[in-house]
C-alpha cells in the first residue's frame, strides 16, 4: 500500500470518527432540549350518557355526563331562557351521539310550549374533580 493511499485511508476514518461523535453530541443535546406540548387526549361523551344540566347565564352550560363527569359547555349563541325555571334543552343526534367537539352538539333551548331556540357551543371542557367541587351548589348539574 502507498503512503498516499494510507494517508487518504487514515484521513477517512478520522473524518468518519468526527461524524460520529458529531452525531452523538446533537443527539445528547436535543435529548436536554425540551420536548414540545403533548396534545391532550380528545374528551368525548356519548349523548347518550348525558344524566342533567344546569346554566349559570345565558352563555355557559354544566352538563352531567355518566354520573361522575361534568363539562363546561362555553356558548357563543347563549339563550337568557337557560336560566328560567322549567327550561327543557333538547339535543338534536344526527348519526353518531358520540361528542368530541362543539359542532357535535346541536342543542336547542326550549319552554316545553313547543317553541325552541337554536344554541351554538363554542367550547366544551370536561372540568376536573376541584373545577366540579368550585362550581356554586345551586349551579351543580
Amino acid at each position: 500500500m502507498s503512503k498516499l493511499t494510507q494517508v487518504t485511508r487514515t484521513a477517512l476514518i478520522g473524518l468518519a470518527i468526527a461524524a460520529g461523535l458529531s452525531a452523538t453530541a446533537a443527539s445528547a443535546a436535543q435529548g436536554d432540549a425540551p420536548t414540545k406540548a403533548v396534545k391532550p387526549a380528545r374528551q368525548c361523551f356519548y349523548l347518550s350518557d348525558w344524566r342533567g344540566w344546569t346554566a349559570p347565564d345565558k352563555d355557559t352550560l354544566y352538563m352531567k355526563v355518566r354520573g361522575r363527569d361534568v363539562y363546561r359547555v362555553d356558548l357563543s349563541w347563549g339563550s337568557n331562557q337557560l336560566t328560567w325555571p322549567g327550561t327543557h334543552l333538547v339535543s338534536i343526534v344526527r348519526g353518531s351521539d358520540s361528542i368530541c367537539n362543539p359542532l357535535d352538539l346541536d342543542l336547542r333551548v326550549s319552554d316545553g310550549m313547543g317553541f325552541s331556540t337554536p344554541i351554538r357551543a363554542k367550547t366544551i371542557t370536561k372540568l376536573t374533580p376541584d373545577e366540579v367541587k368550585a362550581i356554586p351548589k345551586k349551579y351543580q348539574p
